[in-house]
């Protein structure tokens, strides 16, 4: 499995809408279909 992004809330209305995301659920494919044009890429600037 791919790293999670990192998400986050920039302001208090987005709140509720990231807490839901908490019970979603993917099925394989639906993981396997987000997953297969992801590139793992290093860390630059540091």
């Amino acid at each position: 499995m791919s790293p999670p992004p990192i998400v986050g809330a920039t302001k208090p209305h987005h709140i509720p809408d990231a807490l839901a995301a908490l019970d979603l659920r993917l099925t394989d494919d639906e993981v396997r279909e987000l997953e297969e044009p992801y590139t793992v890429r290093g860390i630059s600037g540091h």
